[in-house]
């Protein structure tokens, strides 16, 4: 049994990586401001002897004795980062340094939840962990691509520096149950217009790509990444490498949804890229890890969740 750190363990990931390390019977300490985590995504844990919540912006030093730990606050979704910019560079860079410090102090292996924003509008097509990405440092998304960018800097200086034991993992958009229904993620998005029959809003023509990671397969890659030999440092793609384009997608959640909204067309947001697949063939040879639900399995899940929202 091992003790473990998981800041932003309130959120969508966090939860969901705080039950399957307390199914493991490791004890587990959740440390979240709320900005967006949920208390709601974590009170079936409380009972449990083996978890213990603690209210802290890690934006301010953490001070106390772990084994290990999972680095994964940070607001991820536009309508949140894009709130506060200045607080959301605050938490990936401030943040880093203070749960690194930590690591230093205590000797203990460190995760950072990075994700796939770092390669920017991709010229690379899938993206392999050698691009270096394609990235406006000034732009709209600019708080949460460059605060994670300078954040895997950290790391990676610390582990050349300090010897840190790092896993810097390059999250793709992941669904599945406990996503907050406002957090203006398309798949969210979709299946909440759907459900309350609203027209559901496709920005551009809707030909852009993504890849959708369903939630329980990430949460078994992170835990796989962590168990995962100490050269391995990273990063590390984890996502699934299907690519849908996001017309295809509205006209899934459609579907599954037996819905009867409409699809409309609105202009395409700032500095949105258009194409996102993530190349997993590292995960996949080092890790022995690869996607396992498929978007339509996933989806009906997710689905299925956010029904019991709307019924509440």
């Amino acid at each position: 049994m091992k003790r473990i750190l998981v800041t932003g363990g309130a959120g969508f990931l966090g939860s969901h990586l705080c039950e399957r390390l307390l199914n493991e019977g490791h004890e587990v300490v959740c440390v979240d401001n709320f900005y967006t985590g949920r208390r709601s995504n974590i009170v079936n844990f409380l009972k449990n002897p083996l978890f213990e919540v603690m209210r802290h912006d890690i934006c301010f030093p953490l001070y106390m004795e772990v084994d290990e730990i999972y680095n994964l606050a940070c607001p991820a979704s536009p309508i949140h980062y894009q709130f506060d910019p200045v607080q959301t560079t605050k938490t990936s860079v401030h943040g880093a340094i203070n749960m690194l410090g930590l690591a230093k102090r205590i000797k203990a292996k460190i995760f950072q939840a990075s994700t796939s924003e770092v390669y920017g509008d991709p010229r690379i097509h899938p993206q392999p962990e050698s691009y270096w990405g394609n990235v406006n440092p000034i732009g709209y998304r600019s708080c949460y691509d460059e605060g994670k960018r300078c954040a895997e800097t950290l790391f990676f200086d610390y582990h050349r520096q300090h010897k840190l034991k790092i896993k810097v993992a390059r999250i793709f958009n992941t669904y599945g149950p406990r996503m907050h229904p406002n957090d203006g993620r398309v798949v969210s998005n979709f299946i909440m217009q759907a459900l309350h029959g609203k027209p559901i809003t496709v920005y551009g023509d809707g030909s852009q790509t993504r890849s959708f990671c369903y939630v329980d397969d990430m949460i078994k890659g992170f835990v796989k990444f962590m168990g995962s030999p100490d050269d391995l440092t990273g990063p590390v793609n984890l996502g699934n490498p299907g690519e849908f384009t996001i017309l295809e997608l509205a006209e899934k959640v459609i579907k599954f949804t037996k819905s009867k909204s409409r699809i409309v067309f609105n202009d395409l947001p700032h500095d949105d890229p258009t194409q996102r697949q993530p190349d997993i063939t590292l995960a996949k040879s080092r890790l022995k890890w690869k996607p396992e639900v498929c978007l339509e399995d996933g989806l009906k899940e997710t689905i299925r969740y956010f029904k019991t929202l709307k019924s509440d």
